[in-house]
């Protein structure tokens, strides 16, 4: 799980107040395996608490009197340099040494391109089951797309792109067009939130509202010409003009 850098001590270790005990992630994991995620984004204070737990197997709870006694197996990980963030004294060279036990390096996904198939399946079927999106299939085609994409983002990225084509799209099979199209909008919205759509919003309301910036954004590039914008979106011609006025955007060229 990732830790708030801001409030890592009291995720991790618990607290006490009067006689009410909130459990802290180590507390929860006992006798099993915890995994933090972006262990790099962990305040120095709660970096100096991890390493005494560690060493001597108890932790004292924030606001606590009495110790509490572990048994965990820890698995950190993070997308940072470890090595560089302990030369700039942002990380505790001795916690990076206790969790560099067995390092595991990950390659980025633009080195493994071969597995993108076999990602992509896994991440349809975790939306499908635990977001209860419509399942679709990638086509050969959409697949070699992706292959040939470089993922600076890398699964993150992936999850992303999987999870937008599954709201937006509505044929059983995934194009290359929209593929290409769907990754043409991500770039353009990147570092920009999307007008209308907020993580707060009912599923639905937030789909709607991608739905018309994207449609807007194609539009707009395609220079109204909506043949053009239908052929990239992988949608016909027909089925898009009624997105168009569900969405309530104006087409001045009905090429």
């Amino acid at each position: 799980s990732a830790i708030s850098p801001g409030n890592a001590a009291r995720e991790l270790f618990g607290s006490e107040r009067d006689s009410t005990i909130q459990y802290g992630r180590l507390e929860q994991a006992v006798g099993g395996t915890l995994f933090l995620d972006e262990v790099a984004d962990m305040d120095l204070e709660a970096q100096a608490q991890l390493v005494g737990a560690l060493d001597t197997g108890s932790f004292m709870r924030v606001g606590g009197s009495s110790p509490v006694t572990i048994d965990v197996r820890l698995i950190a990980a993070t997308q940072r340099d470890l090595h560089t963030l302990v030369e700039q004294g942002a990380f505790r060279e001795d916690l990076f040494y206790q969790l560099n036990v067995v390092p595991l390096v990950v390659p980025p996904l633009r080195e493994h391109r071969e597995d993108i198939p076999e990602l992509l399946q896994s991440a349809v079927d975790r939306l499908v089951e635990q977001d209860k999106l419509p399942y679709r299939r990638f086509s050969i085609g959409a697949q070699n797309v992706l292959r040939n994409h470089d993922w600076p983002g890398n699964i993150r990225e992936l999850k992303n792109l999987v999870q937008r084509l599954l709201i937006l799209g509505n044929d059983d099979e995934i194009a290359a067009q929209e593929v290409e199209a769907a990754m043409g909008a991500a770039q353009a919205a990147t570092g920009a939130a999307i007008p209308g759509v907020s993580f707060d919003q009912p599923l639905r309301d937030a789909r709607d509202a991608f739905e018309k910036a994207y449609l807007e954004y194609q539009l707009e590039k395609h220079g109204g010409n909506v043949s053009q914008m239908a052929e990239e979106a992988g949608m016909e011609r027909t089925h898009l003009y009624r997105k168009l006025r569900d969405r309530g955007i104006e087409i001045k060229d009905r090429r």
